[in-house]
């Protein structure tokens, strides 16, 4: 049988690249890509097709009628009722349907095809101060093709309805392969124009013939979006063929094309942020604003926010923007509301004038869908009840009454959501893994179904039915107009060919949970992923499809880095929830069935960059730069590892051995025999080898310690790291000037330990061991075994020193860190760890907590360069910017990876895409600054990266601040 399948396969495979000019694969890892979406479900596909036009989707639905194959269309895959997951052809829309058509500002429409991101069509409208109203919180990354298949809302549907309010006409085919021009009006017999006969006249007989049912079976909310919205074909209703079309999740007809209503954006907007004493307080309030036409209504409560700055004093909050021709008049209009509000007893208010301000706030709401999947104590959370809709006036006993059902299960979550519209997201600590807990979430969903239908409310008001909530449709619509949905599917896909198992006639709500094929008990791993109770199915587990990693561009005045590989390529594979699929599916074994030797995953993870960026910017915190780690290390157990990783993987070795012949190296490297080395060694033919320090930086400090001990002051430990002390000694000796100037003592440990935790003596002969190290080379390349050892090394020599509450100054962002949160995640076990990482600091982080009082030179130029995506992710780069500000050092570094990442732009394979992420952001923003800017990077890899690709070399901030120190001592 399986023979068989595998030989069904490839002959769809053949016939569709014979028939589509797009890509199409069978392959391992592109049907894995595509298994899961946002939501709790999983299919596997037979293959992926992404077609270049409207003729190679009627070319893929025809190869597909011959084989009796379904055909699934699929934007960003951020549904979360499963409607972008299916068994059979995939047609990805996000590769090369991605054209605006065209744009009428006059008439304010636009045409656009499936796989137009939202986000580039509010650019090209805001152009003309127009906008596409619907956003959910996913516009940074999800397709027009996908809102219309689920008629998706937003923030602003308070203001601009959802995106059934906003299409205008539609183009699609059938899985028949019939042409359809779906708007709204009919032609002389009173049938919807753009039809066929064979629809023409099926979709006026149907109608005619339920009349009664279509005008009376219908709720009356603004987020209605269950269902198939036949009452949207009724003759006072307009016949509207493209509203009724709108949200049925590609089950009737494959979008090709659409028609979509722009609207006038305000020239001004302002957030006004009301407090109450809790979420029912602040879910009464919501209905009684509408009256002021605010743009946004949208609720959070503290369980979500957390210790978010900027709200006022408050249990629970609204965020509600107000709109005005002017600056003033929005503002004006935002403390007219407040003032409203406060009548109805508001605890407090803050009206937030600042774009970068409101930028801050909202993304605490935009990051919720993701957010929302932990729980205060680390528990895992999930969709599947995730956006119910009530009258906006019944949402505060609605809330009242889901909380108690929540209880009678004993299950928790954290309600938020467009309260203004009456609609609530949650994610809920369902147990998907075990029976019991499955049994649960199908009881609990079952009577959820009916609370929401005693409150007039609707299943889904945002994401559609998918096979999350269409199996319920009965307790919602009755049978008999669930009856006539299955009608109105037939009519248009007899042969159940467009995303079956959906909306009508669904799988329960129950079958094909993605967890099903999860190994039942943890795998064994090195790290002890703290967070996931060290679980790598639950750290992988942790991706829930929201798809931030997929943004394409990073939003103005943001310091977000994930994900640089995606930026660069473009692939699904290559984005942080892409390789969390894959390792998923690694897990499951059976689309990946290599396991940790899997060459599907070793491919995906060769070009991450190991930025950790995803470790702060995923909105769940998926960490793939350990993830990188350990499938490494597991790949390449018991085998020979590619050449790079003997050479940069255990570079601080061979540095370490070369450092006596430091001189004798560097005119080697300028030689012909270079090039031979670098293919020996796997570093890319374009890089120059770094020149190494003819004195390394320890050397300089036990000659300048001999020569004249260090003064008195606190003491800090300086962490000698292998790129200060080996490649740019300067840093190290910039540093010591620096913080003996602002009377601090900065000691070297030694490199074994001393008898009773003593601190290293002047007098000391240099040691001729190896230095300590981090042990971060070793954890990039996955050998951790050896990152193990010298990391239990280092924690022997450094545990007494710092017991007396000394800090760790570490001057390299990636060393600190290593030391941070890689030492003790790999070393779990040793209670020693967690110790030594929380006395690490940065430069800036030491100086700001012990020397408050010194005053830095002031330097009054601008700057320009790259917060380092390490400490960008782990260390946080506060102190730095208001070190900088203290020294008059103006300006914002730019945000995202400088490419280099360490060993990853040295390998050869790999240079093209290094520096496609320096093109991103670092480089633009170096060559943009104006003359006489202070150009700064802390990490060597940054100033590596500008010294390879730029015209204009970068420093590390104590070098500045040290150059100051001796112009003013001049």
């Amino acid at each position: 049988m399986a023979d068989r399948t595998e030989t069904e396969k490839r002959d769809l495979t053949k016939d569709l690249a014979a028939a589509v000019r797009g890509e199409v694969s069978s392959a391992a890892a592109d049907r894995a890509l595509m298994t899961m979406d946002a939501s709790n479900y999983r299919r596997v596909p037979r293959a992926v097709v992404a077609p270049r036009d409207a003729e190679d989707v009627a070319a893929a639905l025809r190869v597909c009628r011959e084989h009796g194959v379904p055909v699934v269309p699929r934007g960003a895959g951020t549904s979360i009722a499963g409607q972008a997951t299916g068994v059979g052809v995939v047609l990805d829309f996000t590769r090369h349907m991605r054209r605006i058509v065209s744009l009428d500002p006059a008439a304010r429409t636009a045409v656009v095809e499936p796989g137009v991101i939202l986000d580039d069509l509010r650019a090209a409208a805001g152009a003309h101060g127009l906008t596409f109203g619907p956003d959910p919180s996913t516009h940074s990354r999800c397709t027009l093709g996908g809102m219309i298949g689920n008629n998706s809302c937003g923030s602003h549907s308070v203001a601009w309805g959802t995106t059934a309010d906003s299409v205008r006409e539609l183009e699609l085919l059938t899985y028949g392969g019939e042409r359809v021009r779906a708007g709204r009006g009919t032609g002389p017999t009173g049938a919807p124009t753009g039809l066929p006969p064979r629809l023409r006249d099926g979709v006026k007989a149907l109608v005619d013939a339920e009349l009664a049912l279509l005008r009376t079976g219908y709720p009356d909310l603004p987020r209605r979006i269950s269902g198939y919205a036949l009452d949207a074909l009724l003759p006072e209703q307009g016949t509207d063929l493209a509203r009724a079309l709108t949200g049925s999740e590609g089950t009737l007809g494959v979008l090709t094309e659409a028609t979509v209503r722009l609207v006038e954006t305000p020239a001004a907007r302002v957030l006004a942020v009301l407090g109450y004493p809790d979420e029912s307080a602040a879910a009464e309030a919501a209905h009684t604003l509408l009256p002021h036409k605010p743009m946004t209504v949208e609720g959070m409560a503290a369980d979500l926010v957390g210790s978010a700055a900027g709200l006022p004093e408050g249990g629970a909050w609204l965020f509600v923007e107000m709109g005005g021709a002017s600056p003033a008049e929005a503002a004006a209009r935002a403390e007219a509301l407040c003032r409203a509000a406060a009548a109805d007893g508001t605890t407090g208010h803050a009206v937030v004038t600042d774009p970068a301000g409101q930028r801050a706030l909202w993304r605490i709401r935009e990051d919720a869908s993701g957010t929302a999947t932990r729980m205060p104590d680390g528990s895992e959370a999930w969709p599947g009840w995730e956006d119910c809709a009530v009258p906006p006036a019944r949402l505060g006993p609605y809330l009242r009454d889901f909380r108690a059902l929540l209880a009678q299960h004993g299950l928790r979550g954290t309600p938020y959501g467009h309260f203004g519209d009456g609609c609530i997201h949650i994610r809920i600590d369902f147990d998907l893994l075990t029976p019991p807990g499955i049994r649960r979430f199908r009881d609990f969903s079952h009577d959820l179904a009916d609370l929401v239908v005693a409150h007039g409310g609707s299943l889904s008001g945002e994401h559609g039915d998918g096979q999350a909530r269409a199996e319920l449709l009965p307790k919602m619509y009755g049978p008999e107009l669930v009856g006539l949905f299955g009608r109105f599917k037939d009519l248009w896909d007899p042969a159940a060919g467009l995303n079956p198992g959906m909306l009508v006639r669904p799988d329960r709500l129950d079958d094909n949970l993605r967890f099903a094929p999860l190994p039942g008990r943890p795998v064994p791993v090195e790290f002890g992923y703290p967070h996931d109770n060290g679980d790598f199915s639950a750290a992988v587990r942790r991706c829930v499809g929201v798809a931030k990693c997929r943004n394409e561009k990073t939003a103005a005045g943001s310091a977000d880095v994930m994900c640089p590989s995606f930026r660069a390529t473009g692939e699904e594979q290559h984005s942080t929830r892409g390789r969390a699929r894959l390792l998923h599916e690694m897990l499951a074994g059976e689309v990946i069935t290599d396991g940790w030797r899997s060459p599907e995953v070793h491919d995906a993870l060769d070009l991450c960059l190991s930025c950790k960026g995803c470790r702060s910017d995923c909105p769940v915190g998926v960490d793939m730069a350990t993830y990188k780690a350990e499938f490494l290390h597991h790949h390449y157990e018991g085998r020979l590892r590619p050449a790079a990783h003997y050479s940069m993987g255990r570079l601080p070795q061979w540095l370490h051995a070369a450092a006596p012949a430091a001189p004798a190296v560097n005119a080697l490297a300028r030689t012909p025999l270079a090039a031979v080395a670098k293919r020996l060694a796997g570093i890319a033919p374009e890089r120059p080898l770094p020149a190494l320090a003819t004195e390394t930086f320890t050397r300089w400090w036990w000659r300048r310690r001999r020569a004249a001990p260090p003064a008195g002051g606190r003491t800090v430990l300086l962490w000698p790291d292998t790129f200060t002390n080996h490649l740019s000694p300067q840093v190290g000796r910039a540093a010591v000037r620096v913080l003996e100037a602002a009377g601090l003592r900065p000691l070297l440990p030694p490199t074994a330990p001393l008898p009773g935790g003593a601190l290293p003596q002047p007098a000391l002969p240099r040691l001729r061991r190896p230095p300590l190290c981090c042990g971060l080379t070793y954890v990039s390349t996955g050998q951790l075994d050896r990152a193990r050892a010298v990391m239990r090394r280092t924690l022997d020599v450094l545990t007494p020193l710092l017991a007396a509450g000394r800090p760790l100054v570490v001057l390299e962002p990636s060393c600190a860190a290593a030391l941070r949160t890689d030492l003790p995640e790999l070393l779990a076990d040793d209670p020693r760890a967690p110790r030594l990482a929380a006395s690490v600091r940065t430069f800036a982080q030491t100086l700001e907590d012990f020397a408050p009082d010194w005053r830095p030179p002031r330097l009054d130029r601008p700057v320009a360069g790259q917060t380092h995506c390490h400490q960008h992710a782990v260390l946080g780069d506060a102190a730095d910017r208001r070190l900088r500000e203290r020294a008059g050092l103006t300006g914002q570094l730019s945000g995202g990876c400088c490419g280099l990442a360490g060993n990853f732009g040295f390998e050869r394979g790999h240079y093209d895409i290094s520096v496609a992420c320096a093109e991103d952001q670092l480089l633009p923003a170096v060559r943009q600054s104006a003359p006489g800017t202070e150009i700064l990077a802390d990490g060597f890899s940054c100033r590596t990266q500008l010294d390879h690709l730029g015209d204009r070399p970068a420093r590390h901030l104590a070098e500045v601040l040290a150059e100051a120190l001796g112009e003013a001592d001049a």
